[in-house]
């Protein structure tokens, strides 16, 4: 029996890269390859890119360049780069870099076994389309394999939204639902294989509209069918639009015991001149009133967001109203960046921000976000929590989880396994953590 061949893929970016990469390395495990933690061993390297952040393109061709010793030391080697950066660079990829052997876009991965063959037969192997197949029809299933007690499971792709900042609707493409049913079977695979949460993902999850049986079901009816699998414990979804938020969604976090109480809801800036800048469609008071509504029906829950600082065309008093919304609301978690172009979009063309003037803001903006993390984290000692434990700790006897509100949580008790679902008392807040107790 000949030796498996080993793949290395590295993941850049979001959840739902960190998804496609496990469905990409079932894909070429038909073709037997295994997946290995090191690039120096593997016989096919994959880098599964965003194009998200600054400069995203160019760190790729960097971290291509580094793979040039081990292409000449193993000619057989095979390089692909897949995702978002694939998708916008396509034939230009391979043109600066002739060490890659084939590139693949976001919605094409389920070709990669043909791609793999293609360029083993010496052909580079290129493919950025959207085709009209279902990719995650195409793929094989799962392997039965233990999983451990989290998983992410992807409902949606693509973004209808063109806010002016993000290629997104560029390199996913419009938005589109996995049916219902796949869904399902999907998630009760993964129960059966050891799972007890799981966390939806869409660009834009909440405008879920999967085909069911009896017509397009939303985020909400898809949430209250997972609340019906046995043994699936724990729901989570992001990323949110909140021109998405609807009645039955909000009901859904009042009443589905399962749906966990965060909620990832980006609002990007707090004025509404840039809000309406980066076409955002909603202003800061109707954010700042559906928050309201949100925590009427749930008033534990804990709020997430995202910001942008330095939009084109930021002024000061700009700047001090997303300061004003995020005193407001107070998040539990948010993330914070500087602005910053991505070619194609409208914002690129339009007047920048000073950098410096933009790396104050920024610094202003975490210091505050920062503030708040730590007061509402230091709030939750003497609480009880339900912690799903997932890994052993640094310490012997130690579990580490995750409250239901996402606080990490160490506790000391060598009972515990991972999978297990346990009521802590929180006795210590640290840095980034909590330190708890078994009740």
């Amino acid at each position: 029996m000949s030796e498996p061949k080993k793949l290395f893929i590295k993941t850049y970016g979001c959840q739902m890269n960190v998804y496609d990469s496990e469905r990409m390395a079932e894909a070429l495990g038909g073709q037997g390859y295994v997946e290995t933690q090191s690039a120096e061993e593997a016989d096919m390297i994959l880098l599964n890119t965003c194009h998200i952040r600054e400069k995203a393109a160019e760190k790729v061709y960097s971290e291509l360049g580094r793979f040039k010793g081990l292409k000449a030391a193993k000619p057989d080697l095979k390089i692909g780069v897949a995702g978002c950066v694939a998708q916008a660079e396509g034939e230009e990829i391979m043109r600066r870099q002739p060490l890659v052997d084939l590139v693949v876009g976001p919605q094409s991965y389920h070709r990669l076994p043909e791609l793999e063959a293609k360029a083993r037969a010496g052909e580079k192997a290129l493919d950025t389309d959207f085709p009209e197949e279902d990719k995650f029809e195409k793929l094989k299933g799962r392997p039965k394999a233990k999983r451990g007690p989290t998983a992410f499971l992807t409902v949606q792709e693509g973004c209808d939204k063109f806010c002016a900042f993000c290629v997104v609707p560029y390199t996913r493409g419009a938005e589109v639902s996995r049916p219902v049913d796949r869904i399902l079977t999907e998630a009760r695979d993964l129960v059966e294989r050891g799972v007890r949460e799981i966390t939806l993902l869409g660009q834009n999850v909440n405008a879920y509209h999967g085909a069911g049986p009896n017509g397009d079901m939303s985020l909400a009816g898809l949430i209250w069918e997972l609340d019906k699998i046995d043994g699936l414990e724990r729901i989570r979804f992001t990323t949110s639009h909140p021109n998405d938020m609807t009645d039955d969604l909000i009901e859904a976090h009042a009443n589905c015991a399962k749906l966990m109480p965060y909620l990832h809801l980006p609002v990007q800036a707090g004025s509404d001149r840039i809000l309406k800048r980066m076409n955002r469609s909603h202003t800061a008071d109707s954010y700042l009133r559906l928050v309201e509504r949100i925590r009427a029906a749930r008033p534990d829950i804990l709020m997430s967001g995202d910001f942008i600082v330095g939009f084109p065309e930021e002024t000061e008093a700009d700047f001090q109203a997303t300061l004003d919304l995020v005193e407001q609301v107070r998040y539990g978690y948010a993330y914070s960046f500087k602005y910053s172009t991505r070619p194609g979009t409208p914002a690129a063309e339009r007047p920048q921000v000073d950098p410096v003037e933009a790396d104050d803001r920024l610094q202003r903006l975490q210091a505050v976000i920062t503030r708040h993390q730590r007061e509402i984290q230091d709030s939750m000692v003497g609480r009880e929590v339900s912690v799903l434990f997932e890994k052993p700790g640094r310490l012997a006897g130690q579990m580490v989880g995750k409250s239901e509100y996402l606080h990490a949580v160490h506790v000391q008790a060598p009972g515990l396994a991972a999978g297990q679902i346990a009521r802590v008392r929180i006795v210590a807040s640290r840095a980034n953590s909590l330190a708890g107790e078994p009740v």
